[in-house]
């Protein structure tokens, strides 16, 4: 088991990407805290684990919420004394109609940027103590280049979790915390998808991907697997694209 007796926080675990990252690794042995909004799919993730004779706990989590991640790593700590790895997987999507809305830019930063570093700043000194630990932060290829149905702000957010993770690589490094983003292309798409979600917009874009297919979120969750396994222990501060070719355009 390529995880065996690690303990695990996975971000926006109740569905997509995320709920297939937390039973990838409990199979793989860990131990893993379920961490959503969706406290009905998110505890319903936690039962397919359990079921399947894994180790896993819900925990509702806003993000970008500094106390509700305090407590949820207080969770993890008295459940299972440490945290190994943390997945910050949650997020919102960014295919918005209206590309000027300074809401929705709020939004992005909240959530996919301000919850990024939100979760590292709670794990990081758990991990220090440790001297041990691997942080996977979800990107996205919209984290590297732009998109003419993505708001900029989603954009904004995912470049930032790009920066901010190699910053926390090369800072952390001495401690033997590892710091890698994933960077997925078109997905299925997510519950907050607008433009996205558009049958004729999906088929442009998937037509733009070298592979002509949109991606599964369990490729996503097995390159999440590799960065957050002992088999990437030299390897920190890079940008994965899952993404069937895109970026290499």
């Amino acid at each position: 088991m390529r995880l065996k007796d690690k303990v695990a926080i996975v971000t926006g675990a109740s569905s997509g990407m995320g709920a297939s990252t937390a039973k990838i690794f409990a199979a793989e042995g860990a131990k893993v805290l379920c961490a959503d909004v969706n406290d009905t799919d998110g505890e319903a993730v936690v039962g397919i684990i359990t079921q399947a004779g894994g180790s896993a706990r819900y925990q509702h989590l806003d993000v970008s919420d500094v106390e509700q991640w305090q407590a949820a790593v207080d969770a993890v700590i008295a459940a299972w004394g440490t945290v190994d790895v943390l997945i910050n997987n949650a997020g919102v999507a960014g295919s918005d109609p209206d590309r000027l809305s300074l809401a929705v830019w709020e939004q992005q930063m909240s959530i996919n940027a301000r919850g990024v570093f939100l979760g590292m700043r709670a794990v990081i000194p758990v991990m220090q103590k440790a001297k041990r630990g691997s942080i996977v932060n979800t990107s996205s290829i919209s984290g590297i280049v732009g998109q003419v149905f993505v708001h900029p702000g989603y954009n904004a957010a995912k470049g930032a979790v790009r920066a901010m993770t190699k910053a926390a690589a090369v800072q952390y490094a001495r401690d033997n915390i590892r710091v890698n983003s994933v960077h997925p292309g078109m997905l299925p798409a997510m519950r907050t998808s607008k433009m996205s979600a558009d049958p004729k917009v999906r088929a442009a874009a998937i037509g733009a991907v070298p592979m002509k297919r949109e991606g599964r979120v369990e490729e996503v969750a097995y390159a999440n697997l590799f960065l957050a396994c002992d088999e990437s222990s030299y390897i920190t501060g890079i940008e994965l694209p899952v993404d069937g070719g895109y970026l290499a355009q």
